[in-house]
């Protein structure tokens, strides 16, 4: 019986191992390929979403904000049924009108409040004289639009309602300090009553 030859046997595995490291290197360069096609891809959605932005582009979009809002006016206690077109007739005599927004919840419906934007600045002080005037039988609210800044959310503390009281927290304990007889108390154990049959 021959011995197998070692260099024959080792050439082999050479191989499979060469090939082994081929497949790897295949691998790794399709896997690459896709992680590659996978940036672009999110750059490309981050891009249509306006996700991406740079500083000076965020800090202009701020101050054209701010411009239109020193030209807008905040309407409240508008009535359920008013109509854009009739908010702007009765700011119509301030100035022109750019635009009128009624604000309306998820299902549609008016909140109550709009926002009215004027072509000129010097408009929004007359439509601040129109404050308390009716409107459908209702006193209108106007007030300056104030410039929501990003990232600051507006901290309003829970109002006192004198029906609740105050509600005190007890600290919590945990419930192995729990007596279920009572605090301070054992246990009492009674004896147990001796069967006695009738006589």
């Amino acid at each position: 019986m021959e011995a197998p030859n070692p260099d024959v046997v080792m050439s082999a595995a050479d191989e499979d191992a060469v090939k082994e490291l081929d497949e790897m290197k295949k691998r790794l360069k399709e896997m690459e390929e896709e992680a590659a096609a996978l940036r672009e891809m999110q750059a490309k959605v981050e891009k249509e979403m306006g996700a991406v932005q740079d500083p000076a582009s965020m800090a202009a979009n701020q101050a054209s904000k701010e411009e239109v809002d020193s030209r807008s006016v905040f309407v409240g206690n508008v009535d359920y049924a008013c109509t854009p077109e009739e908010v702007q007739q009765h700011f119509q005599s301030c100035g022109t009108v750019n635009r009128v927004t009624i604000l309306t919840d998820k299902f549609g419906q008016p909140k109550g409040f709009a926002y009215v934007e004027f072509v000129e600045v010097e408009a929004v002080q007359e439509a601040l004289q129109l404050n308390e005037s009716e409107l459908h039988g209702r006193q209108l609210k106007v007030l300056p639009k104030r410039t929501n800044v990003p990232g600051m959310k507006q901290y309003r503390p829970r109002r006192f309602n004198p029906y609740m009281g105050y509600r005190v927290r007890r600290p919590f304990i945990p419930p192995y300090f729990y007596s279920p007889y009572g605090y301070g108390k054992a246990p009492r154990f009674r004896r147990p009553m001796r069967y006695m049959p009738y006589q």
